[in-house]
Parts: structure tokens; C-alpha cells; sequence
């Protein structure tokens, strides 16, 4: 993965002492959320299942930025997990003051070939996953006065076919996002949502969407890139938002306000298999 330039646009001491905890950090999207933070002078802890897979990332992106990047294996499923990654961050840095809820899980999956078990491992992992993160990490971002993403998704903006599992527990999420924003702000903690549309060069693009998404049916004509993403996390994340919480910023070049579901070939229909979580 290339890395993330946002230095052109924002002050590379913009975080300085500050520390970020980023589920899902290890690949994709969050990976470059992640990297752009550290470039700006933030430190960092990534947390996923895959230690291996982590690892690689967490010195990929310690090297491209100069920067500290630390992988902690931890299944955001788990409490006892998260706040093993938690304890591990405060250990290590000292305090959290952001935290990215990026850890998801998707598929194509048409109703009839979604099983019980597949449609709540999406839950678990997306939607409980950040609430147990959250709440593992709340004191924490209570006592920096910290900021909260929550990675979010247009799916269920308009409705998607084979998607309801993933738009059903990002509907989850912005709904916390907003309830969160009401409650935690008097303490001091802001939370806002970003919800990516087509982005290049991300497995979700490749593997859910394929060759479907026509720049042509993008009011900017282009597919977005990671560096979109990573743009507006710096941009929630300073100085320059502190008077944004309970939004949910949606980066996706007005996609889903031009498109509905795609008419999808034969070829691509008899593909899809059931799911077989």
C-alpha cells in the first residue's frame, strides 16, 4: 500500500504527544487513517485478529512515517480483549486521545444465503466491536478530552442488495455516533462518523464491488482514494473541528446520491455463494 501524503494540507506537528488507538489499522481504509495521524506527529497502537498480518503493517508504517506504530492482537468482540489492548496502550504511551472503530466484516450475501450465524458475526464485529472498544476506552479519552471516528458506510442510506448485514450494523453505528456525541460531550469527548464511498485499491472495492463501480456514475467522476479518507480523519481530529460532534461525514464524491442498485449481470448473480460462517 502506497503511502498517505496529507502533509501538504496540514502541519506535521499537528499531533504531537498525542496517541491513537485504530481497530481494523492493519490494512485498507484505517491503515491510512492510521498512517496519516502518525505522519502528523501522532503515535500509535493497531489492534486485529491477525497478529502476523499486523505486525507487517505496524512496521511498514513506523518506517514510511518515522514514526511509532505498535500492533496489539485483540478480537474487538471480546471485552477482555479490548481492554487488554487498552491497558497494553496506556502501558506503552500513556493515554489515548483518538480512537478509530474501524474493525468490520463483510460479504455479498443475498437474503435467502445469509445464515443466522454470518448475519451476527457482522454485528458482532462491527457494531458491538465498537461499543467495546469505546466503552473499554472511555476514561481514557474522558481525561485527554479526546475524539472518536467511527468508520462508517452509505450502504444503508438508499438500501443495497446483498449488503443488508453490513448496512444494518452500520446504520448501528451511526446511530451511536450520534448518541454518544449527545451524551459524552459535557465530559469533553467528541464523536463523529466517516462514511467512505467507492474507494480504489481497498479489498472492499475489489471484492464487493469489482469492475461495478463506473467512475461515470460519481458526481466528481473519479473513484475515491485512501487519501480522501485519511483527510478528513486529520481534519475531525484537530483543532480545526472542535465544534463537530454527532456528524457523520460522508466522503464518496456524492455516489450514493446518483446510484442505486446496480443492474448486476447473470455471471456476477451466480457467483455469489451462501454464506457458509
Amino acid at each position: 500500500m502506497a503511502a498517505v501524503d496529507t502533509t501538504k494540507i496540514f502541519r506535521t506537528d499537528l499531533f504531537n504527544g498525542k496517541v491513537l488507538l485504530c481497530s481494523g489499522g492493519g490494512s485498507g481504509i484505517c491503515r491510512g487513517m492510521t498512517e496519516a495521524m502518525v505522519t502528523h506527529g501522532a503515535k500509535a497502537v493497531i489492534i486485529s485478529r491477525n497478529f502476523e498480518k499486523l505486525q507487517k503493517a505496524a512496521e511498514e508504517m513506523s518506517k514510511a512515517t518515522n514514526g511509532e506504530v505498535i500492533p496489539v492482537q485483540a478480537d474487538v468482540r471480546k471485552p477482555e480483549d479490548v481492554e487488554r489492548a487498552v491497558a497494553k496502550t496506556i502501558e506503552k504511551f500513556g493515554r489515548i486521545d483518538f480512537l478509530i472503530n474501524g474493525a468490520a466484516g463483510n460479504f455479498l450475501a443475498p437474503f435467502d444465503g445469509l445464515s443466522y450465524n454470518a448475519f451476527r458475526t457482522v454485528i458482532e464485529i462491527d457494531l458491538l466491536g465498537s461499543f467495546n472498544l469505546t466503552k473499554a476506552t472511555m476514561q481514557h479519552l474522558r481525561a485527554s478530552k479526546g475524539s472518536i471516528i467511527n468508520v462508517s458506510a452509505t450502504l444503508h442510506y438508499t438500501g443495497t442488495i446483498f449488503q443488508q448485514h453490513a448496512g444494518a450494523a452500520k446504520a448501528g453505528i451511526d446511530a451511536l455516533t450520534k448518541h454518544w456525541a449527545v451524551e459524552l460531550g459535557p465530559s469533553g469527548v467528541r464523536v463523529n462518523g466517516i462514511a467512505p464511498g467507492p474507494i480504489a485499491a481497498t479489498e472492499g472495492l475489489s471484492r464487493l464491488a469489482g469492475d461495478l463501480t463506473d467512475p461515470q456514475q460519481i458526481p466528481v467522476q473519479r473513484v475515491g482514494e485512501v487519501k480522501d479518507i485519511a483527510q478528513a480523519t486529520v481534519f475531525l481530529f484537530s483543532e480545526g473541528a472542535t465544534f463537530i460532534t454527532g456528524q457523520v461525514v460522508v466522503v464518496d464524491g456524492g455516489h450514493y446520491l446518483q446510484t442505486s442498485n446496480p443492474a448486476y449481470p447473470d455471471s456476477v448473480l451466480a457467483s455469489v455463494p451462501d454464506s457458509k460462517l
